[in-house]
């Protein structure tokens, strides 16, 4: 392979930052991206250097990935298959990388933001063509040197559609070639341009042509000439709806005279421009295509349709075919009158009137959400200015006129559930009554598991707290609720106690046992025993030496018939005196081998230290637990009376106690 020099990728999109540069060119922004019909050639020179945006790559190697010299394709799949491509810059040694983009129902700017729109990549650093083929193994290469410079051809999928990115990453770029060539899927638009229908003015002088697809707008002659109208009425102007990138789907016909009511044909010809009317791929409308124009006597405008509405609608929205004059139309609602099970009043909020004096849309806020499902309806009347609507062609709206509406009732989560517990599972049955339509049930059961059953039977095989969360749906309305679920299927038996005890001290016993216990059987080890779950206070005999007693507790469920148990060990002290050795003896053989206070379990803040002869402290302890080992600095030390002295604090009484005394050491 040859040697080529590393590129970081950068790539940029400057219509996000229009304040510096900009993207007029079509073909710069996603949203103008150039239509892909066929698997033709297409050419172009690089656009001028237009932002920086970066762009969500599925790479782990710390690299920003961002757009240089963007140009974009869009295309549709006709057929589901594989997308072959290749791209050839002009000048062999300039870097190319491409991106390509699902943005099937996106806003294509979403190709910033939205990582799930990938679909494939070649950022590679090597320079020369690039693109997607059956030479490459990977759908996704990362920035690097050394790298495929083709990428392995991705499905599509019939229906969607997509965007491909490609980027020049030189200081100076030129232009490229794309070929969309060598996959198995059919990305030619077969649509075929035609007419869909025509509509006339209220004066009848213009015709309003509905095409079925987008056309080329430079391709509408604009004397009129692409059409002739039968009966001896002459077309003077044609003059596109909005025309986009892609072209436009309306055309207004103007006519030398109003229509007399009769039955017309509208054909399509070669105009004065040489063609018929194309659409961005080259197709045309063939040369004699006819569709009737009928013109008839002019027509009241009832409303049309409601739009769908959701889940407890705070409004509706009425759909009409011809315009409604907005000065028609009273903002107090009473031109209307809803009819159904809930009963309401609504206010008037039209559509777009404050730029055209006109609308096809008419919302109506309702007094309240409807909360009650079932087939409404809304009929129009004669409103507070004594007339109903009235449409772009002065005709009013039939007094009486309905259109009916569903609404789908609000639905309710919650739900019932019953245990059955055995000693090491619960088996929980989950009950929703699937009420006002539900007809989707989500449960998830925060243990790994979910279900869509609408009465679903769960086993849980650990004691604990569980969140239990619903979502039910009737495909308008939905709601969630959460419930917590407190489970005891298995007990455990559990108390705390003290190691060790004083002679005459009481001995509070702890119950620390979970689950569903119905029985406590307690025996002390001292001859006593109890029933109760929270024992009473235990008193152990030491008889003038250190004696061990074991306590032991049953518990029991009686429904389950499940048990378990526990013993501990607690020892009665003979003595709890805090008191200091006379003497020790620090020969490692285990036996009084270190100096330190001893029967210290009453003894709180405690401080012990150890004096030689001549005063100096040779050990301290502060509560630590630690004892003097008979040495100093790791010298053991020759045999001697040593001083001591002893601090503490009383844990029953509080008071300080201060002692002194003298040991010997022997060795």
């Amino acid at each position: 392979m040859r040697n080529k020099i590393f590129f970081y990728c950068i790539c940029s999109l400057s219509f996000l930052h229009v304040s510096s540069q900009t993207c007029t060119i079509p073909g710069q922004t996603p949203v103008t991206a150039r239509l892909v019909c066929s698997s033709e050639s297409y050419y172009q020179t690089t656009p001028s250097f237009c932002g920086q945006t970066n762009i969500p790559v599925p790479c782990s190697d710390g690299i920003v990935y961002q757009n240089t010299n963007p140009y974009y394709f869009k295309m549709g799949c006709f057929s589901s298959g594989t997308l072959g491509f290749v791209i050839t810059p002009d000048i062999a040694n300039d870097n190319y990388n491409w991106q390509l983009f699902d943005i099937t129902g996106t806003n294509p700017f979403d190709i910033f933001s939205n990582p799930s729109l990938f679909v494939a990549c070649n950022w590679s650093s090597e320079p020369g063509e690039t693109g997607a083929s059956s030479d490459g193994t990977n759908l996704i290469e990362c920035s690097g040197s050394l790298k495929p410079t083709f990428s392995k051809m991705p499905d599509i999928v019939q229906g969607r559609s997509y965007l491909l990115m490609i980027c020049n990453q030189n200081a100076s770029p030129a232009g490229f070639q794309v070929v969309f060539t060598g996959g198995t899927a059919s990305i030619t638009d077969p649509t075929v341009p035609q007419i869909k229908q025509t509509s006339l003015s209220c004066n009848a002088s213009k015709i309003l042509v509905k095409l079925n697809k987008k056309l080329k707008c430079e391709t509408i002659a604009s004397d009129g000439s692409d059409f002739s109208l039968s009966g001896g009425i002459g077309i003077t102007n044609a003059a596109p709806g909005d025309c986009s990138v892609l072209g436009t789907d309306s055309i207004y016909l103007t006519l030398s005279q109003p229509l007399p009511q009769g039955n017309y044909t509208l054909t399509i010809k070669t105009g004065i421009d040489g063609n018929t009317l194309i659409d961005i791929c080259g197709l045309s409308i063939a040369d004699g295509e006819t569709v009737p124009v009928v013109a008839g006597p002019l027509i009241p405008t009832p409303v049309d349709s409601v739009k769908p509405t959701g889940c407890s609608p705070s409004y509706i929205e009425l759909i009409f075919k011809k315009r409604i004059l907005c000065s028609s139309i009273m903002p107090d609602g009473s031109d209307f009158v809803i009819n159904g099970p809930q009963t309401v009043s609504a206010v008037v909020s039209p559509t777009n009137c404050a730029n055209t004096g006109s609308t096809s849309v008419i919302r109506l806020n309702l007094s309240t959400p409807l909360t009650v499902g079932g087939i409404y309806s809304v009929q129009a009347k004669n409103g507070s200015d004594g007339n109903t609507l009235i449409d772009e062609c002065g005709l009013m709206t039939p007094a009486g006129s309905s259109v009916a509406f569903t609404v789908k009732p609000a639905v309710s989560a919650d739900f019932n559930y019953s245990v059955k517990s055995s000693c090491k599972t619960d088996t929980v049955s989950f009950f929703h009554a699937g009420n006002n339509g539900v007809n989707q049930w989500n449960w998830n059961f925060s243990n790994n598991s979910t279900s869509t059953s609408q009465s679903p039977i769960k086993i849980f095989t650990d004691t604990g707290r569980y969140n239990v969360r619903l979502i039910v749906n009737n495909e308008s309305c939905s709601d969630t609720i959460t419930k917590l679920l407190t489970l005891q299927n298995r007990i455990y038996a559990a108390f705390t106690t003290p190691p060790a005890v004083c002679p005459g001290d009481s001995v509070f016993i702890i119950n620390e046992s979970t689950g569903n216990i119905t029985n406590w059987s307690w025996n002390f080890g001292n001859g006593s025993s109890s029933n109760l779950s929270y024992p009473p206070y235990q008193v152990y005999a030491s008889g003038g030496r250190d004696v061990t007693y074991n306590i032991r507790l049953i518990v029991t469920n009686a429904q389950t018939n499940c048990s378990d148990t526990i013993q501990k060990s607690i020892k009665a002290l003979a003595e709890c005196y805090v008191m200091v050795p006379s003497g020790f003896t620090p020969n490692a053989d285990g036996l009084n081998d270190y100096l330190g206070p001893l029967n210290t379990k009453k003894a709180i803040n405690l401080e012990f230290r150890v004096y030689d002869r001549s005063g100096q402290l040779v050990f301290k302890s502060t509560g630590d637990g630690k004892r003097w080992d008979g040495k100093i600095d790791g010298i053991l030390q020759n045999s001697g009376i040593y001083g001591w002295l002893l601090i503490y604090t009383n844990k029953d009484t509080g008071k300080k106690v201060i002692r002194k005394g003298t040991t010997l050491l022997l060795r």
